[in-house]
């Protein structure tokens, strides 16, 4: 088959990839940058270089988006699937990047497989969609409500007596090890995303055999660099929601948010399971805020992004539905 429709799939995955990066830039380095740990510039390297690291570490959830969402007919078909999904799940970060909302770049992707599959005729894997991708889903939050309430909690007791400008010096340097691990885990997550669309696209145009779950390590290479390098252009309207907008955080409550996030996104990654860096970082932080007082949280903004949330699923599946049904027409 001829190389050039899946070179156009390939380079609307790291398309994807690039509005990852600036999308979900704000998810590592909002709290250290709100509470001054870090600057603006120096947290956007130390993200994107964490990124690029954390990309090699999560091949598994390149392997559930590559085999394990949806399957996809060979030739022409297979590609509209694939670029379909990618330009659905682009329209929709970039929608809600303008909008300041911190919503899931890994939903988007994923419902726009799922909806550019079922417009193509593939097939989609429920149950693996209800395991891998809904019941993380739906935990990933609530273990960040809780994990990010204890922690606050822990530290508060901890350090009860202490003088509270010194401990907030002490948390604004431990921030730079929070930040980057968090930052690792967005890489683990999110670089390897695309590298599974684009191993199904090469399954798709004949270049890797049907069954199999292996990522080239160029897909994840470029992935990596192409989503560090979105991270280091900055996501500064969604940073602003989430260091400011959710509630104003001090250099402990940071720390608590990024340590119990990042602690989700090592054990997603170790499963598997392909959640959402936006989901874990924000519940969190809202977690730590409510160690203080339930009215310390702006909830109002917490519901506008809970509302993204939902959104996301459908609407980028309707718009990879859309854009594989346009494209099956005129090829």
């Amino acid at each position: 088959m001829d190389w050039l429709p899946v070179a156009v799939v390939v380079v609307l995955a790291l398309g994807f990839t690039y509005t990852n990066g600036f999308h979900d830039a704000a998810n590592a380095i909002a709290t250290s940058v709100s509470t001054r740990a870090l600057t603006p510039r120096i947290a956007l390297v130390l993200a994107a270089v964490m990124n690029l690291l954390g990309a090699f570490a999560g091949v598994r959830v390149a392997q559930t988006i590559g085999s394990n969402i949806v399957t996809i007919g060979d030739g022409g078909r297979g590609l509209a699937t694939c670029a379909g999904a990618l330009v659905g799940a682009i329209a929709w970060n970039l929608i809600t990047w303008w909008r300041g909302l911190p919503s899931s770049s890994s939903h988007a992707l994923i419902g726009g497989l799922v909806g550019a599959a079922l417009a193509s005729g593939g097939g989609v894997r429920w149950t693996s969609i209800v395991e891998r991708v809904l019941l993380p889903m739906l935990l990933s939050p609530l273990l960040g409500l809780i994990g990010g309430y204890a922690v606050m909690a822990a530290i508060l007791w901890a350090f009860r007596r202490q003088h509270a400008q010194r401990v907030a010096r002490g948390f604004r340097y431990a921030q730079t090890a929070s930040a980057a691990a968090m930052a690792f885990g967005h890489g683990m997550q999110d670089a390897t995303k695309a590298a599974g669309v684009i191993a199904l696209a090469l399954v798709a145009g004949g270049y890797q055999g049907r069954g199999s779950d292996g990522i080239p390590w160029w897909a994840l290479a470029l992935s990596a660099i192409v989503l560090s390098l979105g991270t280091y252009a900055g996501g500064w309207r969604i940073m602003r929601t989430l260091g400011r907008r959710i509630i104003a955080l001090d250099p402990p409550q940071g720390f608590a948010a990024e340590t119990t996030a990042a602690g989700i996104l090592a054990a997603a990654t170790a499963t598997g399971a392909p959640i959402s860096t936006t989901h874990a970082i924000t519940s969190a932080i809202m977690g730590v805020g409510a160690t203080g007082s339930p009215k310390a949280v702006r909830w109002d903004v917490a519901r506008n992004i809970v509302w993204a949330w939902v959104l996301t699923f459908p609407a980028a599946g309707l718009a990879g539905a859309a854009v594989c049904a346009a494209l099956l027409t005129l090829t």
